[in-house]
């Protein structure tokens, strides 16, 4: 998927089902909430970083805000 996200509203526009936290997280639902993704989004470099994947079990176990 090629994606140009300039805001988080524009990644909610993508991914209706993303939650948007403070400093740049997201955190995207994958195989209906069965895993997830946790990202900080740089939105002026256009850069993506993944910061979590892994079961909504294993998630439940991090802190998304922080890791």
């Amino acid at each position: 998927m090629n994606a140009s996200w300039k805001s988080p509203s524009d990644v909610k526009s993508t991914f209706a089902n993303a939650s948007i936290l403070k400093n740049g997280r997201v955190i995207f639902n994958i195989k209906g909430n069965s895993y997830r993704l946790v990202s900080r989004i740089n939105y002026e470099k256009e850069w993506l970083f993944i910061r979590f994947i892994g079961t909504h079990q294993d998630y439940d176990k991090i802190d998304a805000n922080t890791i």
